[in-house]
This record gives C-alpha cells, sequence and structure tokens, in this order.
C-alpha cells in the first residue's frame, strides 16, 4: 500500500519570531520570500509534497535571477532605445532578406567573431536592426556595448591622451559584441583613423562588430583621409563578415509619404 505524503502546511514563524519572507529576503533571495507564502497556500490546496513546494520557489527564484542578469547586460549596452527584431518592418525593405536577418539573431557569427556591417542610406533601419541583434545576444547573456561612432573615437582620444589607451582597447576587446552605429555621417581626422583602426586590430577574429553606416565601402578613403588605411581597416573588417546592404526608402519619411504625395485640394 502506498503511503501519501502527510498533507502541506505553511511553516511557523521560528523562535525569534522572524518569519520565512524575512529569512528568505535576509539570504538575498527576493523572488522567495515574495512568493513563498502565496505558493504555500497554492501546494496546501493541491496537497501537493513539500518537495515540489521547495522546487516551484526555486524555479522563481531562477527566473527572476535570469531576468535581473539580463536587464543589467541590456542596462550595460547603452542602447539609445531598444528595437526588437519583432517590430522591424520588413515588408517596408523588400530588397531586404528577412530570412538572412533572422538567421544573424540565431547568433551563430558571435562565436566565429564574424562581423555584421549594414550599409545604406539615413533613416532605412540600420540602427534598429544593428540594436534587435544586439538585444538578442543580451538575452544569451553575452557582453555587449553599444556606441555611437563619434563617441567612440572622442572616447578613444581622451584614453590616449590620458595614457589609458591600452587598457580601454583591452576593454573593448574582450566583449563578445561589440556595436559601433553611424559610421560616416563625420569625417575622421589622421588621429582618430588610426586609433579606429586600433580598435579594429584588436577584435579581430577575437570578437564580433556589428557597424552601421551610410558610406560605402568605396568611399571610406575619403571618410578615413587615407585609402591605404581604409583598405588596411576594410580587409580586417570584411575578413570573416555578413555585409546587409539596405537600399529601400527612409522609414522616417514613411509616415509622411501618403501626404506628401497626395494631390493639392482646391477649394470650394
Amino acid at each position: 500500500m502506498t503511503r501519501r505524503p502527510p498533507p502541506f502546511t505553511p511553516a511557523a514563524p521560528a523562535a525569534d519570531g522572524s518569519t520565512l519572507p524575512g529569512q528568505l529576503a535576509k539570504l538575498g533571495l527576493h523572488s522567495m520570500a515574495a512568493h513563498c507564502e502565496a505558493e504555500a497556500a497554492r501546494a496546501a490546496k493541491s496537497e501537493m509534497a513539500y518537495t515540489a513546494y521547495l522546487a516551484r520557489l526555486v524555479e522563481l527564484e531562477l527566473a527572476d535571477k535570469a531576468d535581473r542578469s539580463i536587464n543589467a547586460r541590456i542596462a550595460r549596452a547603452r542602447f539609445p532605445n531598444l528595437c526588437t527584431l519583432e517590430a522591424f518592418d520588413f515588408a517596408f525593405q523588400p530588397g531586404l532578406a528577412a530570412a538572412r536577418v533572422r538567421e544573424l539573431a540565431q547568433l551563430a557569427f558571435l562565436d566565429t567573431a564574424t562581423n555584421v556591417l549594414f550599409i545604406g542610406g539615413p533613416g532605412v533601419g540600420k540602427t534598429h536592426l544593428a540594436i534587435a541583434l544586439a538585444l538578442k545576444a543580451c538575452a544569451a547573456r553575452r557582453s555587449v556595448l553599444f556606441l555611437a561612432a563619434a563617441d567612440l573615437l572622442d572616447q578613444l582620444v581622451a584614453a590616449e591622451v590620458s595614457h589609458t589607451l591600452g587598457a580601454l582597447l583591452g576593454q573593448l576587446r574582450r566583449l563578445d559584441l561589440l556595436v559601433v552605429d553611424e559610421l560616416g555621417y563625420l569625417p575622421m581626422d589622421g588621429r582618430r583613423a588610426n586609433l579606429f583602426f586600433q580598435l579594429v586590430t584588436a577584435r579581430y577574429t577575437r570578437g564580433a562588430v556589428i557597424l552601421t553606416s551610410n558610406v560605402p565601402f568605396e568611399g571610406w578613403g575619403r571618410l578615413l583621409g587615407d585609402e591605404v588605411l581604409a583598405a588596411a581597416i576594410l580587409d580586417r573588417l570584411l575578413h570573416q563578415s555578413e555585409i546587409v546592404a539596405i537600399n529601400g526608402p527612409s522609414y522616417r519619411l514613411k509616415d509622411k509619404r501618403p501626404a506628401a504625395a497626395a494631390p493639392p485640394q482646391e477649394d470650394p
């Protein structure tokens, strides 16, 4: 004859008067503390075994810690805003291969240190897609940093002046993913071009870069002010890379296009 487990009964206060939620909170198990009484009532009602009740609390705590870990990674990544792949309107950019972008979202490019370069005019969705892929990396518990190209170059110059360039390059090299946004909107002087070369060299074959630019590769010599240096940078960036060219219309103008195209109304 199989013995049924004794009915579940919630824990009584400890001898010092402290409650189970308070004790769990002191241990840093905040999710377990928040849910233990409600889960105890549910366990008692369903005659759940003590081990099942404990397993449920541990499951809730682990899920909460995972969420906090992902949120912390997103905060450290310094995204200007949060853009998801699910929110991207692929129908508005029919020339863009949605299947290819969704394949990138599986993040295999991180394991092979493959760079992803989004090239296209202003407003076509380059930054949106870069952030969306980087968010997927955060969710996979990868270390990510997002920087506008101008901010990145300013940080490199400041580090060189303060003799901390090696330390900064070391930090950037160790990231699983570095996102460099809007390269090309501002021309580089020789100093910034050389520092960008050092950064690309530091991450070469070690970590993936997502880069967005409005300048086609043949214009990088003018952008950097040095054709030889531009060729050296592109050689490293393109050696292992996925190039996503977006040649469609601007998202920022899509809601204004119907109004702009509408014929003027005649006065009655």
